[in-house]
């Protein structure tokens, strides 16, 4: 019999039962996967979720998937756009094997495809989405600068719960995969761990507000290059002068208009990231499992 996927988690050591608890009253009405929950707490990494998957399919965990080459035979078996389609990844051919790397362990219509299509015997390994984007980036569109939504993570870090619910559904229409943080500590050890793409920060929060937290931001490596865009509710010249002058990347004033919303943060990844040339797919058409690219010699990835 099947564990229930907390089970694992506490049995992998990567969660206690306490938080397990937590998140399972939280999931409750929510419809929101277990997993997803652990993500919006900041309890789960996307590491974390694919290694205990992994051990409840039995399948193999692999990493590093964009630092390895791979002979351009390999790669024609599975064409770009079906790759990004699909978050799926070729590793190797052995024979008549065909060892792939998936994001999604129940994707079957993927698998079933792909051996259709190829007429060898796919074997899946796990990684995580993020591994699988860089290696479609590197080794199907090598030099090619995208933007996409669906491999763009964006934490959201409001202590009003209305705003950080309006703005995360305004983005999850969009495509992009959100982070919540309740206040500025939270944000910061979400960012630390998450490394998100874009922070969006409401600059007037308790205890620790969005002044102290983006300072707190650019005391660390990993987080000091994010580009933060305040969420303010003073918008005056003045007000923003300041705000750009401290070293905000850009500011959003609350309420907020959604279509403002987007486009400030389409400026921001464009003007970061580099202009896009086309679009992901939605992680909800991607993803059902879990939440929210060079020829001559090569060798294969370890798997």
């Amino acid at each position: 019999m099947r564990k229930k996927f907390g089970e694992i988690l506490i049995e992998a050591g990567v969660l206690n039962e306490t938080t397990v608890r937590v998140a399972l009253e939280k999931q409750k009405g929510s419809g929101k996967r277990l997993g997803q929950i652990l993500e919006e707490m900041g309890r789960i990494t996307e590491k974390d979720l694919t290694v205990t998957l992994a051990h409840q399919f039995g399948l193999k965990a692999v990493k590093n998937l964009a630092k390895h080459s791979y002979a351009k035979e390999l790669l024609d078996l599975i064409d770009g756009e079906t790759a990004l389609k699909s978050y799926v990844f070729p590793l190797k051919r052995t024979n008549n094997v065909l060892y792939v790397a998936i994001a999604n362990p129940l994707d079957i219509t993927t698998l079933d495809d792909l051996r259709f299509r190829t007429g060898l015997r796919v074997t899946p390994h796990l990684s995580t989405p993020s591994e699988i984007q860089a290696a479609i980036q590197a080794h199907y569109f090598p030099g090619e600068i995208k933007t996409f939504s669906a491999g763009c993570k964006i934490l959201i870090a409001d202590d009003q719960e209305f705003f950080r619910v309006a703005i995360k559904a305004a983005l999850d229409k969009e495509g992009y995969t959100t982070l919540l943080a309740g206040n500025g500590a939270e944000a910061v050890q979400m960012a630390r761990q998450h490394a998100p793409d874009l922070i969006l920060l409401d600059t007037v929060m308790p205890h620790m507000n969005g002044w102290d937290t983006f300072k707190a931001l650019q005391h660390y490596e990993n987080t000091r290059k994010i580009p933060v865009i305040a969420l303010t509710s003073r918008a005056s010249a003045e007000d923003e002068a300041m705000m750009l002058d401290f070293g905000y990347f850009d500011f959003i004033a609350k309420p907020f208009n959604p279509v403002r919303l987007m486009a400030r943060v389409k400026r921001a990844y464009n003007t970061v990231y580099g202009a896009p040339k086309w679009a992901m797919p939605r992680a909800s058409e991607s993803q059902s499992m879990i939440p929210g690219f060079a020829a001559g010699p090569h060798r294969t990835a370890m798997v």
